[in-house]
């Protein structure tokens, strides 16, 4: 495994919380793995054998309905903690979107590790509450947001999460020009709405001049308070 000196995301991931001694001691039960788009890392209902953080990349987190159908239900970024550490089963499937790179341990070797260093630990935990933040504001966007409101939000999210996987804008706020990692109809499913209807409303924006649409993958942010007066 290469220097953790030299990780993109030494300073924003959970491993932020240990000194270089602990750094050193956690990179010798680690290793790192590459993955191609489409790659699974994680299957839904298995034993929860290994964690991970994203040093490059976007992986999505699936569930899977009675009948077969694959349900987004989360996506993580460069600098995310992914795996179920101290538990038994994991409760969804973690898939490579795109290319991209991880840091891999052995759940068990995690839970030891996290165990003997408490900052690690309440690291973990402010991730998890600040996923939980997350999830509560997703579930108000699915149940009450308007389809133009899902749309506008969900790319104001994706302009602020990927300022990570490419070169910072010059403030160092959200990026303003983009390439999205999902498809329409991937960005449908997240939603609950049909791909028609995201087709629709991006369009639409475009027409109005908020966003520029130069391919169906990137996406120009052109008036981003009328894209955040768009998400209510």
């Amino acid at each position: 495994m290469s220097s953790c000196d030299t990780c993109v995301v030494r300073n924003r991931a959970i491993c932020a919380a240990l000194d270089n001694h602990e750094i050193e001691a956690l990179n010798g039960i680690g290793r790192q793995r590459q993955l191609q788009a489409g790659d699974p890392l994680i299957w839904e209902g298995e034993d929860s054998m290994l964690v991970a953080n994203v040093i490059d990349g976007i992986l999505k987190l699936t569930n899977c309905t009675e009948d077969g159908r694959e349900q987004i239900v989360g996506v993580v970024y460069p600098a995310d903690f992914i795996g179920r550490p101290f538990g038994a089963k994991s409760h969804h499937s973690v898939t490579a979107l795109t290319d991209a790179k991880v840091c891999l341990f052995a759940r068990s070797d995690f839970d030891r590790f996290a165990s003997d260093h408490p900052a690690l630990e309440h690291k973990l935990l402010k991730r998890t509450l600040d996923e939980l933040d997350r999830t509560r504001a997703w579930m108000l966007l699915l149940a009450r947001k308007s389809a133009e409101e899902k749309v506008a939000t969900f790319l104001l999210d994706m302009s602020e999460r990927l300022v990570d996987t490419a070169c910072e804008s010059p403030q160092g706020g959200p990026m303003d020009h983009f390439e999205l990692p999902f498809s329409r109809q991937q960005i449908g499913d997240v939603l609950g709405l049909t791909i028609e209807t995201v087709s629709r409303q991006m369009t639409r924006m475009k027409r109005d001049g908020i966003l520029d649409l130069p391919t169906r993958r990137t996406v120009r942010i052109c008036d981003r308070a009328a894209l955040e007066a768009m998400a209510g």
